[in-house]
């Protein structure tokens, strides 16, 4: 009788065992995340960047922000170049202060905090109806968006990220 007791003993067992995880696991299977500890060294880092929704493009400047405070913000090894080509030429005109003026003094002041720059496509925003002289002053304008992300990369050592 001791043997017929502890095989069904050992089924209930196994029975228990093997619905355990499913009643105690249904939505993390897997268990958690871990968190890796890694120090980033400076980098130079060219964003590509086409973005006509001022909180898109808010969230940008969240990624930018964050990617220098990473870096602590160290303006010898360090670049963060923004290259703009898209509809948010319209957020760096002038006369969009009004409209636009809150992010614009977010964009502005990163370019202080160290490495970040603003660089512009002259033929964008010229095809959009800007000149140089419509554009905030803390933006450089390029002749090319295109051109300047490959020279970036090529002779400057950028990595490229959109």
């Amino acid at each position: 009788m001791s043997t017929l007791f502890g095989k069904a003993l050992a089924v209930v067992g196994m029975a228990v065992f093997m619905a355990a995880p499913a009643l105690s696991e249904p939505e993390a299977p897997w268990g958690m995340a871990s968190l890796e500890v890694v120090d980033y060294a400076p980098q130079k880092v060219v964003y590509d960047v086409a973005e006509g929704d001022p909180e898109r493009f808010d969230r940008i400047l969240d990624r930018v922000s964050f990617l220098n405070n990473v870096y602590d913000a160290d303006p010898f090894d360090a670049s963060i170049v923004l290259v703009l080509h898209g509809d948010e030429i319209a957020f760096f005109a002038i006369e969009n202060f009004g409209e636009h003026g809150e992010l614009m003094r977010r964009a502005q002041s990163l370019t202080l905090a160290g490495p970040i720059q603003f660089r512009m496509c002259e033929a964008a925003a010229h095809a959009r109806g800007f000149a140089p002289e419509d554009i905030h002053g803390f933006v450089h304008m390029v002749p090319m968006a295109d051109a300047e992300i490959i020279r970036l990369q090529q002779e400057e050592g950028h990595v490229f990220m959109q």
